[in-house]
């Protein structure tokens, strides 16, 4: 007798549109007049299951956006009993898409990091600037989820979008598995790490595991063009030997920044993990 391989776990094209739902609910963005919901969905699939549903894309992305129609719909007209508290505390918010219109968007996981079944989801809410100061940006949070079996991740990030320049703010020098390298950051925030396609790395690096698809992150001021070192990781990010504070809290499963940073003065030595060392230098200004 030949011994067969179980079949890989297979999910009705329906769970796709359902965790498209729920990412959906969990990046609401109250505001004083309305609630904001993600236009964006970009959804990641194991390769075979992408190749299953290729075929049927169109028909999924027009589902899953009558869907999203009908949640709005549902959120906007509550139950009765629920209208009848509503009436005692005051109505909530409508929530809406500003965008008016749905954009989703279905990709194979080109990194291997998903089992068959799995679901990957991102979507991305533009969120007011945080303050009315020019130059402020304008700030994007973005939520991930992961449905692997019964059980469902989810990360948090927001980043405030300032536009690239041709001038240089700093620079990066660091020797990986693939050789040496040199980064120049001609942004006000740049993330380091392995990356991944539930994770974001500007600075890609090329290692074992200790080191984290998102480990670091480095911020820049630009009202003092003052620099700041923020913890993402799992094993730990040094700062010319020093550990420094973890940049986030693990609240209810959900990974969200913390705000903690620290000081990043140019000439230091950053270490992922005791594994990759990267200097940083202020670019000459001169």
């Amino acid at each position: 007798m030949s011994s067969q391989s179980p079949a890989a776990p297979r999910r009705p094209a329906r769970d796709i549109i359902e965790a498209v739902l729920e990412n959906m609910r969990t990046n609401l963005e109250p505001l004083k007049y309305s609630t904001l919901a993600p236009s964006r969905f970009v959804v990641y699939l194991h390769a075979d299951e992408y190749a299953r549903i290729e075929g049927i894309a169109p028909v999924l992305q027009e589902q899953t956006a009558r869907a999203l129609d009908e949640e709005l719909r549902k959120l906007n007209n509550p139950p009765v009993f629920r209208r009848y508290l509503d009436r005692l505390a005051g109505p909530p918010p409508p929530v809406e898409n500003i965008a008016r219109e749905w954009q989703i968007e279905f990709h194979p996981d080109a990194d291997g990091e998903l089992a068959p079944g799995d679901i990957l989801i991102h979507s991305e809410l533009t969120l007011p600037p945080a303050s009315d100061e020019i130059g402020s940006g304008q700030r994007t949070r973005r939520i991930t989820t992961v449905h692997a079996g019964q059980r469902t991740t989810r990360r948090e990030e927001s980043v405030t979008n300032t536009a690239t320049t041709s001038s240089v703010h700093a620079r990066l020098k660091y020797e990986d598995n693939s050789g040496a390298h040199a980064f120049e950051m001609a942004r006000d925030s740049i993330v380091i790490g392995r990356g991944g396609i539930a994770y974001r790395a500007d600075v890609r690096i090329d290692s074992s595991v200790d080191v984290s698809r998102e480990h670091a992150r480095i911020r820049r001021d630009p009202k003092t063009s003052a620099f700041f070192l923020i913890d993402l990781s799992t094993l730990g990010t040094t700062l010319n030997g020093q550990r420094v504070p973890k940049g986030y809290d693990d609240v209810d499963g959900t990974k969200r920044e913390n705000g903690v940073e620290t000081p990043l003065p140019s000439g230091s030595k950053i270490g992922l993990a005791d594994t990759v060392f990267v200097q940083f230098e202020i670019a000459d200004r001169s």
